[in-house]
C-alpha cells in the first residue's frame, strides 16, 4: 500500500489527489461544479453533482496513474466545512440543494436570536458567534419554508450533514452516517466542551437532533468503499477533516502557538491553543482543531468570508482579468495603490467586524485610477483582512506570533504573500505543496491506518517551503493599514 487517495471537496471544485505516504503529490484531477445564486446573498450547490464529480475525478486520476486498489492505503476526505446538505435516508438523494457557507439567508433568524439574548449561551457551548456563516440558521430557514423537508426530518426520513457526511454516506452506499469533530464543531449545534450534539441548541434552531450524524475522530475508520465499482475491491475511508483544520494539520502546527492561513474562496486563520477553550469578546471564534487518541486540540479562528472570491469577482463580474494568475503582474505594474481601497464585503464582513449587512465598496478612485489599481486593491484587501484577524488572535492567545504558515491557491501569488508579510510583520512560510487541506486529510489517514505511529513522526517529514520576510518600511506599512481601516469605517 503506497498511496493515499485524497478527496478535496472545495467551494468551487472537487479534486482527487494521489499522495505517496511521504506527502508528495503523484497526480491530481479537478472537476468544477456549478454555483447557484437564486437570490441576492444566496449561494447553493447541487450535492448530487458534487458526488458525480467526485466519482469522475477519482476515475480519472486512477486511470491516469494506473493505480490499483491494493496500492491505496486509504481514501481520505477534506471538505468545505459549513456547507450543509439535507438528504434522504437510504437513497442519499438530496432533498434540497446544498446551502453554501457563503449564503446569507439566515441573517434575519440570527439577528432575532441575538436580540433575544442567546449569544452568550451559544458562544459558551459552541465557541462560535450566532451568524449565518454557520449552517444552523440555514437549517432553521429550510425547515420553516419547506414543510415536506421538515416533516421528513421529524419522521427520521431525512438526514443532515456537512459535505463530508454526505459523500461518506454515498460512497458507503448508506452504511456509514458520520462526520468528524472538526466539521461537527462548525455547525452551531455541537457542544465543543461536552463533545456532543446539544439538545438545547437543536431546539433553539429547530433542528431534529436525531437527524445529525455520529461524530468520530479524524483518524477513525469511516467504512469502506469501492467508489461505485470504480475499484475492484473496497478500500478504507480514513482521514476526514474540515479543510481549514486539515491545512493546520498539514502544516504540522501540532503545538500551541502554531498559526496558518488558508487562502481559498474565503480564508480561515487558525491558531493552535492546545487543550484550553478560550472565549473571545472580539469576534474571534473557538473551534476544535482535531481530536486524536481521546485528546482534543482547540484553535482560535478568524473567518474571512471573501478573499479568493474577490479575485473571481474581478474576473467573472467586472471582466478586469481573464485568469487570477494575471493579478500578480498587474499589481506589480503600479508603484502603489494610489489611495484606492477595495472593501470586499460582498456578503457582509466577518471577523473581527461581524457586520452581515455591510456591502462591498471601492473607495479612493480618481481620474488617474486604472484597472491595475483596482486589481492591486483587491489583492491588498486580502492582506488587510488577515492582518485584522491576526492582531486580535495574538492578543487573545497572549503569545506573540513568530511565523505564519500560508497555503491555498492564492498563496502562489508572490505579490500577495509578500504584502501579507509586510502587513502582519512576520515571516510568511508557504508550502510548495499546493493542496495542503488534502495533504492534512492524507496525513490523518496515514496516521489512522498505522503508517505513522505519532504526530512526531509526521512532524519530522521534510516539506519544501518558501519564506517571505517583511521588507516594507514599517512606517509605510502602517500608512497602508491606516488607509484600510479608514475605508472600512466608511463602509460600516
Amino acid at each position: 500500500m503506497s498511496v493515499i487517495l485524497a478527496i478535496d471537496q472545495s467551494t468551487s471544485a472537487t479534486k482527487a489527489i494521489l499522495f505517496d505516504v511521504s506527502g508528495r503529490v503523484v497526480d491530481s484531477v479537478s472537476v468544477a461544479h456549478h454555483q447557484y445564486y437564486p437570490r441576492p446573498g444566496w449561494v447553493e450547490h447541487d450535492a448530487d453533482e458534487i458526488y458525480r464529480n467526485t466519482l469522475d475525478a477519482i476515475r480519472q486520476v486512477l486511470a491516469r496513474t494506473h493505480t490499483s486498489a491494493r496500492e491505496i492505503l486509504a481514501l481520505s476526505l477534506t471538505n468545505q466545512r459549513e456547507t450543509i446538505v439535507v438528504f434522504e435516508r437510504g437513497s442519499g438523494r438530496p432533498l434540497y440543494r446544498a446551502i453554501v457557507w457563503q449564503c446569507r439567508r439566515g441573517d434575519e433568524i440570527c439577528r432575532t436570536l441575538a436580540e433575544a439574548g442567546y449569544s452568550p449561551m451559544v458562544q459558551q457551548k459552541t465557541g462560535l458567534k450566532i451568524d449565518t456563516y454557520f449552517p444552523a440558521s440555514k437549517l432553521t430557514w429550510l425547515f420553516r419554508h419547506r414543510e415536506d423537508i421538515s416533516r421528513s426530518g421529524r419522521a427520521g426520513e431525512a438526514l443532515i450533514g456537512t459535505i463530508d457526511t454526505y459523500l461518506i454516506y454515498r460512497l458507503t452506499r448508506g452504511q456509514v452516517f458520520a462526520t468528524d469533530y472538526t466539521n461537527a464543531s462548525r455547525t452551531l449545534l455541537y457542544n465543543i466542551r461536552e463533545l456532543t450534539w446539544d439538545g438545547e441548541l437543536c431546539d433553539l434552531f429547530e433542528v431534529p437532533k436525531h437527524a445529525l450524524p455520529e461524530v468520530r475522530e479524524s483518524t477513525a475508520l469511516f467504512g469502506e468503499t469501492d467508489v461505485e465499482g470504480i475499484l475492484p475491491a473496497p478500500v478504507p475511508i480514513c482521514g476526514v477533516m474540515g479543510d481549514s483544520q486539515a491545512a493546520l494539520f498539514a502544516q504540522r502546527c501540532f503545538g500551541p502557538g502554531g498559526a496558518k492561513v488558508t487562502l481559498g474562496t474565503g480564508s480561515s486563520v487558525l491558531l493552535n491553543v492546545g487543550g484550553r477553550i478560550p472565549v473571545s469578546d472580539s469576534g474571534i471564534v473557538t473551534t476544535i482543531g482535531w481530536r486524536y487518541h481521546g485528546e482534543t486540540t482547540y484553535a482560535l479562528e478568524g473567518i474571512i468570508n471573501f478573499t479568493g472570491g474577490t479575485i473571481n469577482w474581478l474576473r467573472d463580474q467586472l471582466g478586469l482579468i481573464t485568469d487570477p494568475a494575471e493579478t500578480e503582474a498587474l499589481a506589480r505594474s503600479v508603484s502603489d495603490n494610489q489611495g484606492v481601497y477595495l472593501v470586499p464585503a460582498f456578503v457582509g464582513l466577518s471577523a473581527p467586524y461581524w457586520r452581515p449587512e455591510a456591502r462591498a465598496a471601492i473607495l479612493g478612485l480618481t481620474p488617474s485610477s486604472t484597472r491595475q489599481h483596482i486589481v492591486r486593491a483587491a489583492l491588498e484587501s486580502i492582506a488587510y483582512r488577515i492582518t485584522d484577524v491576526m492582531q486580535l488572535m495574538t492578543e487573545e492567545a497572549g503569545t506573540p506570533l513568530q511565523r505564519l504558515y500560508a497555503d491555498g491557491g492564492a498563496a502562489r501569488n508572490a505579490f500577495l504573500t509578500q504584502f501579507i508579510a509586510d502587513m502582519v510583520r512576520v515571516t510568511v512560510r508557504v508550502s510548495k505543496v499546493p493542496d495542503l487541506s488534502a495533504l492534512g486529510a492524507a496525513f490523518s489517514g496515514a496516521l489512522g491506518r498505522g503508517r505513522y505511529g505519532s504526530l512526531a513522526e509526521l512532524e519530522a517529514l521534510p516539506l519544501a517551503v518558501v519564506d517571505y520576510e517583511p521588507t516594507m518600511d514599517a512606517v509605510q506599512a502602517r500608512r497602508y493599514y491606516e488607509g484600510w481601516r479608514a475605508a472600512v469605517r466608511r463602509v460600516l
